[in-house]
């Protein structure tokens, strides 16, 4: 068999082994989380309905649209005119769009 062969299975262990490990400590969080937590995260979101936002899950993806409506337990977010369904559980930060000093929207947003 050829080493790179090797390399290969030895590299893909790895990344099975860490993508493993990051969605065990994001159940860790879950569970960590008291329900006062989600009380507050919930009138947080309230302040930013109809407002165009971006919003970061634990993973690390941003969304980026309008909030219509904040339930118990998610967001009703539109992204490009479709309505998303998003568990406000996994949101981790609500930052509303930044704008230039003219209004317009920034086009780079550097976090």
């Amino acid at each position: 068999m050829n080493s790179a062969y090797y390399i290969f299975l030895v590299l893909l262990i790895l990344w099975l082994l860490y993508t493993q490990r990051r969605n065990l400590w994001m159940l860790r969080q879950l569970r960590s989380r008291k329900p006062k937590e989600k009380i507050e995260m919930k009138a947080l979101a309230e302040r930013f309905i109809e407002k165009e936002v971006i919003l970061y899950t634990f993973n690390g993806n941003q969304i980026t649209g309008f909030i219509r409506e904040v339930t118990d337990g998610a967001l009703l977010v539109e992204t490009g005119g479709t309505p998303e369904a998003v568990n406000l559980d996994f949101v981790v930060r609500i930052r509303e769009y930044p704008r230039k000093k003219n209004g317009k929207k920034k086009s780079v947003v550097l976090d």
